[in-house]
């Protein structure tokens, strides 16, 4: 059932989704693939974003009529893969974007990485290595 074809979806809560869409699809440079902001009483308001075409997507909500509180913790981590150092341009892309450029709870990933955290308070770790 389960497969390398398998599509991921990750949803949490966003308290902005704006801002969050500022800091992914601007900063990081992924794309919006699907955004539901036109307030329906008892649904709630989404934006996933993911690499266009891609195997994956994150999904943000809001409900605007009962809001949860993003709570993050320091281990609660989106890692992306690059393979390679990344370049000061999307470092400083991902900090005029709403991103703030935090240590790493563990050292592996400021000697492997750069660690964000999100509008939300969720990091993202942009890792030099590859997976695999």
């Amino acid at each position: 059932m389960i497969n390398n074809s398998t599509h991921i979806r990750v949803a949490r809560p966003s308290r902005d989704l704006a801002a969050a869409e500022r800091f992914y699809v601007d900063g990081l440079g992924l794309d919006v693939v699907w955004r539901s902001t036109e307030h329906v009483p008892g649904e709630h308001d989404l934006l996933m974003v993911g690499p266009k075409g891609g195997g994956w997507h994150f999904e943000l909500t809001l409900d605007p009529d009962n809001p949860i509180v993003p709570t993050p913790t320091v281990d609660d981590l989106f890692v992306v893969y690059l393979g390679e150092q990344p370049d000061e341009a999307l470092i400083d892309r991902l900090t005029a974007h709403g991103g703030t450029r935090v240590p790493s709870h563990n050292p592996y990933w400021d000697e492997y990485g750069v660690t964000f955290e999100d509008p939300d308070g969720y990091r993202l770790v942009l890792c030099s290595r590859t997976w695999g």
